[in-house]
């Protein structure tokens, strides 16, 4: 082949093209073009490239004929297509694949979700229902305080700011839950062991929840329900599609409308891609899929090499992707039907080195633009640390909890102290409000 001058037809994005400076020609870049000059200078030919007319891969139309890549090698107006180019059943009647160079797999390209602001997510760390019965138990220990005082008052005036009201000892309760203290003397041991076992309860559920908090500020809660094809398939709040007659439009439509097709899921594919005859969720070319997905609700089935290039360059880091992981097919160099050069091109892409290619961007020699790789999603059910439900409270709050054993553990004390009450009142004896008052800090 030394020598011999090929038209080769290439399309985006394995090629990516160079704008035209003053007056220079078109520089082609990207995989394929690495492919290809690995090849010609391994079998010593040159080339001159071109792109398809129409910019596509090139599918069979209503007259029998072949547009896009297919159709300039049938037309016989190229000698080689080279670029994405998947090795189908229908293109090899019509024009000669040499041996696949790489693995080929149907991806999902779809949206990050985003970060959105949450005015109570201090909330988060607790469940609904610890929340509630931690308002409950503040109620409850508020009244107990109250009930204790009640049955065996201090001689302290009613309406001072030191009085043992109902509104009082909830407010000493809830202070000191917040650990900010009171000025309510509570003087009767009832009360002080109630209070000493409150300060214990309280200080394990804030230690909890400050632990819990931090870890929801370090850790980014992002939820993407879709992981899979077949998540995909089965959801219908997001639309997807793929390009109109390429190989993998044709992939899903074959396996949809095939009844003998055992999994269901192309089936559910087809029906959402076939919307209005393809006219509704399809684009006309790849690059028009992917800046759908970036600025709408929608998700683009393609090529998974490719999507993963996108994902990888993307500036934004706002895709990830989905896919196979089992490659059934491969991309192939096409040449005309019969061609002479099928043997040789295969044979070399055995025999030859491997080159270095780093054009597309995979593997540690690729220059990534974006900050993280393709495969990178967060799961919120995954990543996310859960908030704490009432069973997942550590033991000893439960242990240590004021209107449990404690409350038990008073009610004793609280009738002696009702007798000692009424016995101190009918003969002038002091009660247990001469002693000092105690505060939560001074315990």
């Amino acid at each position: 082949m030394l020598g011999i001058l090929l038209r080769v037809t290439v399309e985006e994005p394995f090629v990516m093209v160079s704008e035209n400076v003053l007056g220079k020609p078109k520089k082609y870049q990207g995989f394929s073009i690495d492919v290809l000059e690995s090849l010609a200078n391994y079998l010593g030919f040159k080339y001159e490239i071109y792109v398809a007319p129409d910019h596509k891969y090139g599918s069979p139309q209503e007259d029998g004929t072949w547009n896009g890549l297919i159709g300039e090698l049938v037309f016989k107006r190229a000698d080689i297509g080279i670029s994405a180019l998947t090795i189908t059943p229908d293109r090899e009647n019509v024009v000669d694949f040499t041996s696949r160079y790489m693995d080929y797999s149907v991806g999902v390209l779809l949206r990050k979700a985003e970060k959105t602001m949450d005015m109570f997510a201090c909330l988060a760390p607790f469940d609904l229902s610890l929340w509630a019965c931690i308002a409950g138990t503040v109620l409850l220990v508020g009244l107990l305080v109250y009930l204790l005082n009640w049955l065996n008052p201090p001689r302290l005036q009613m309406g001072s700011m030191t009085s043992t009201t109902l509104y009082n000892s909830m407010w000493f309760v809830y202070g000191s839950f917040v650990q900010q203290g009171g000025e309510v003397p509570y003087t009767t041991l009832a009360t002080r062991m109630m209070m000493g076992a409150w300060w214990l309860f309280a200080l394990i559920v804030i230690s909890s929840y400050t632990a819990n908090l931090a870890a929801f500020l370090t850790i980014t809660r992002i939820e993407n329900s879709i992981q899979s094809l077949q998540d995909l398939s089965r959801q219908t709040d997001i639309p997807y599609g793929t390009v109109m007659d390429s190989a993998v439009y044709e992939h899903v439509r074959v396996k949809g409308m095939n009844p003998f097709e055992r999994d269901s899921m192309y089936s559910q594919m087809w029906r959402m891609i076939n919307r209005s005859n393809g006219s509704e969720n399809n684009v006309l070319e790849s690059s028009a899929g992917i800046q759908k997905v970036k600025y709408g609700n929608y998700a683009f089935v393609w090529d998974a090499a490719v999507l993963q290039y996108v994902a990888i360059n993307d500036p934004d880091c706002s895709f990830y992707t989905v896919g196979n992981t089992v490659a059934d097919r491969g991309y192939g160099i096409a040449l005309q039907h019969g061609s002479p050069y099928r043997d040789v091109f295969s044979q070399s892409r055995v025999n030859r080195p491997k080159p270095a290619i780093p054009s597309l961007g995979w593997g540690p020699a690729l220059p990534q633009h974006g900050s993280y790789p393709a495969n990178h999603h967060e799961k919120g059910d995954g990543n996310a640390t859960p908030p704490l439900s009432l069973t997942q409270v550590p033991q000893n709050a439960h242990v240590w909890h004021p209107a449990g054993l404690p409350t038990r553990k008073c009610f004793p004390e609280l009738i002696n102290v009702h007798h000692r009450a009424g016995r101190g009142q009918r003969a002038g004896s002091q009660s247990f409000c001469d002693a000092p008052p105690c505060h939560p800090r001074g315990l």
